[in-house]
């Protein structure tokens, strides 16, 4: 997502060369949806897909539409649509921008309130029958529209936000993925890059709409530091940085957890694989838990709308 839309300016040729980079890494899978630039962010991995000697597993999204209305902060207005033409038709348009026969895992992006979610089910269990797809996924649903989607269909994986800083999946939706057999595939698990390295927020371009979100302002920040202190006092005692530790702790949530850190520059990258080899002792990963809860973070995680536009 990042490589061509939401978190600033990109280049083309350093995102090809982290792109190769995972794929030596062992990185497997790559995550991307049309919303991401509009189409473009597709195109870019099509274009990776037809150079690079790898065979990466791609993942898609549709169910996130760009309207003509422009809002006050300068965006596309964005809706939820889960009609089953206009999936059918999202997915010909992914495969044809990815230049691939087949998409791995294909997610609807959100829920469509307008549609029951059994009908947008049945329509992505046609393009996997038709082997245009090989697995089906939701993003972000309430546990009640997880088990209705499993009534038409098996939800292979669930997309949803899941760190530290953001813990929500775990009351619902989390348990219902297990006693259906999914997989929870995490995105933003590094806080989308929430992380202290000076007395106020991370310095984010003009254009980054991090830069709306409650969480990433100096208020929130500053009511967030006794967390940024534990943070770096458990990283420094063992010997991991902050991100490395966030991705050890998500990864001890259970097997069936995946997360997808975003990274644009191969440095972070390369720290981030580097986590699935570390450890950190039983003691000081509970004493994370039972600090992050979700009362105790301060700033919400969107400002309200923001949700059916990211991630």
């Amino acid at each position: 997502m990042a490589m061509s839309e939401f978190y600033g300016a990109f280049d083309e040729t350093e995102n090809m060369a982290t792109l190769e980079r995972a794929m030596e890494l062992g990185i497997t899978m790559l995550d991307t949806a049309d919303l991401y630039g509009d189409g473009r962010n597709e195109e870019l991995l099509g274009r990776f897909i037809a150079q690079t000697s790898h065979a990466p597993l791609i993942a898609s999204k549709c169910g996130i539409v760009r309207t003509d209305e422009i809002m006050s902060d300068g965006n596309f207005k964005r809706e939820r649509c889960g009609t089953p033409d206009y999936i059918t038709a999202s997915c010909d348009d992914s495969l044809r921008r990815l230049g691939i026969d087949v998409i791995d895992l294909y997610y609807l992006h959100r829920i469509d309130p307008n549609v029951p979610v059994e009908d947008s089910m049945g329509a992505l269990a046609e393009l996997k029958t038709a082997g245009k797809i090989r697995a089906i996924g939701l993003s972000e649903p309430t546990a009640d529209e997880l088990t209705r989607a499993n009534t038409v269909a098996p939800v292979d994986a669930v997309q949803s936000e899941y760190s530290l800083w953001t813990r929500l999946v775990e009351d619902e939706v989390l348990p219902v993925i297990r006693d259906t057999g999914g997989t929870l595939v995490c995105y933003s698990p590094l806080g989308r890059g929430l992380l202290r390295k000076t007395g106020a927020p991370p310095k984010l371009d003009a254009d980054d709409f991090r830069r709306t979100l409650p969480r990433f302002t100096q208020d929130s920040f500053d009511a967030n530091a006794p967390l940024f202190d534990l943070l770096d006092e458990v990283a420094a005692d063992a010997g991991v940085s902050v991100p490395q530790l966030m991705l050890i702790w998500l990864l001890d949530q259970g097997g069936d957890i995946v997360p997808i850190p975003g990274a644009r520059k191969i440095a972070h990258l390369e720290q981030n694989a580097a986590a699935v080899d570390l450890s950190v002792d039983r003691a000081a990963l509970d004493r994370l838990s039972a600090a992050f809860s979700p009362d105790a973070v301060v700033g919400a995680r969107y400002t309200e709308g923001k949700a059916v536009k990211a991630g």
